[in-house]
């Protein structure tokens, strides 16, 4: 017996300290129920001296528990019938013979060395029927356990699969009875025992089991729960084409290059969100929302070197050296830049044309009002064309002074309501700066200012003073 428990606690060491294989760790007997028969020779270990070679059958029926590691425990039940002989001139009768008979309860430990290869160990207790009888037949008397008692039993073996449902087994064993009545005497130091040498078949139900219907069984699977109808590896795993660690089923961007690092959709990595991955990005942190080209950078339309999110200066012409902010670079600072600028090194403060040159001073700017309801239609902001020629002459004045600024107010009669007043006298004096704008003046050279029924510079009491009233100023700013 106290080989078995060697033998037991090897296996169970082994099991622990080899290391996992490719193939994965074989664990086929995982909840596998096992039917096993077997028959070999018996020799006794009793008070007889010599020891003579007699037969034995059994069976039994296990369950492996699940497990992660390459070895099972099993529990079970086992019983076996055979007999037992011996000889010893110092006994009467000088021969004996017994059959014995036993059906008890194991645990079971295997361990897989490979596919094929499978080394076991079992104990167990059992009940024990024996009928000790001399060599003319006789029945010997036995007491006090009236022919029966308890029994160790211990096997140590290989089992060698010819299938996954089928192997071939060869063990040793021992039947260590609780007494020394096996041979109906009582004069040994030990308890009587017999030695047994066995062969047999196993045939095993649930080794096939395939959980998660992948095609690959259970104890091959490294990934169990894989869901239905996708395509898996030899060991049960979802098929990864392109190797980026998400399986095709999921991969919304397959055929990856390998090595590139992928979110969990199987896509390359985008860390600036600019919609060029990683791995090809040239330009890395470009800011949330710039337009970029296939290698990642912020596009630069015209080509200053300046990216168009940063260039105040669009559409600079090729070759035209810029500032940092995408602008061509205006030496002397007179507004004209330096490709375009005739007359470099003007003077600062010096107003120039736009060549660049020193312009001379036209006359000074004058005021203009638009009177009466032959330049906006009664209740209307919209300009009449009889509006057009005064506008012209000032649109004029606007263009020799191309730095002067302008104040528009706009003016009605009282007719009507504050707020309406307000409202209408503010469009007309819009419409005359739209007008001038749409004419080529800048339009930050304008302020409008709604007057409503104020300041009027004639009676409203009459038809002829509220058309006088119904105005706009045109006012140069000094």
């Amino acid at each position: 017996m106290r080989s078995l428990l060697f033998g037991t606690l090897f296996l169970v060491l082994f099991s622990q300290l080899c290391p996992a294989q490719n193939p994965p760790v074989d664990n086929s007997m995982s909840k596998v129920v096992v039917l096993s028969l077997g028959g070999g020779i018996t020799l006794n270990r009793t008070d007889y001296k010599y020891q003579k070679y007699d037969y034995i059958g059994k069976g039994s029926l296990d369950y492996f528990f699940p497990s992660s590691g390459r070895g099972n425990f099993g529990l079970g039940i086992y019983g076996g019938i055979g007999k037992v002989d011996g000889k010893d001139a110092r006994f009467i009768p000088v021969e004996f013979n017994t059959d014995i008979d036993y059906v008890g309860i194991e645990a079971t430990y295997i361990l897989s060395l490979s596919k094929v290869v499978y080394p076991y160990v079992s104990v167990g207790f059992s009940s024990l029927w024996f009928h000790p009888k001399d060599n003319a037949g006789n029945a010997l008397f036995v007491s006090p356990n009236n022919n029966q008692q308890g029994a160790f039993n211990g096997e140590i073996g290989f089992r060698f699969m010819a299938s996954n449902s089928l192997s071939l087994n060869v063990a040793g064993g021992l039947i260590l009875c609780t007494n020394d009545y096996l041979d109906a005497l009582k004069t040994g130091p030990h308890n009587d025992a017999a030695f047994t040498i066995t062969a047999g078949l196993s045939f095993y139900f649930g080794r096939n089991r395939d959980s998660d219907h992948d095609g690959v069984p259970d104890y091959l699977d490294k990934c169990p729960g894989t869901p239905p109808g996708v395509k898996v590896d030899a060991f049960g795993c979802p098929l990864d084409s392109d190797g980026d660690g998400v399986p095709d089923y999921l991969d919304k961007c397959p055929n990856t290059p390998a090595g590139v690092a992928v979110d969990a959709t199987g896509c390359p990595l985008d860390s600036d969100g600019d919609g060029v991955p990683d791995y090809l990005d040239k330009c890395p942190n470009t800011p949330a929302g710039v337009s970029v080209d296939a290698t990642g950078c912020p596009l630069d339309s015209d080509g200053d070197g300046v990216p168009d999110y940063l260039d105040k200066c669009p559409n600079t012409p090729t070759g035209v050296q810029v500032d940092r902010n995408g602008c061509p670079l205006d030496s002397d600072g007179d507004g004209v830049p330096d490709y375009l600028d005739k007359c470099p090194n003007t003077p600062k403060g010096v107003q120039v044309d736009k060549y660049g040159c020193p312009i001379v001073k036209v006359e000074a700017p004058k005021k203009l009002v638009l009177r009466g309801d032959a330049n906006f239609a009664t209740g209307k902001s919209d300009l009449l064309p009889a509006s057009y020629a005064e506008l012209n002459k000032v649109l004029a004045s606007m263009k020799d002074n191309p730095t002067q600024k302008w104040l528009i107010e706009g003016y009605t009669d009282n007719v009507g309501s504050n707020k309406l007043n307000l409202k209408l006298s503010g469009k007309r004096a819009q419409s005359v700066v739209d007008y001038f704008v749409s004419h080529g003046i800048n339009k930050s050279l304008f302020a409008t200012k709604a007057m409503g029924k104020a300041n009027p510079v004639a009676s409203n009491k009459t038809k002829e003073g509220r058309a006088e009233n119904r105005r706009v100023e045109i006012n140069p700013v000094k």
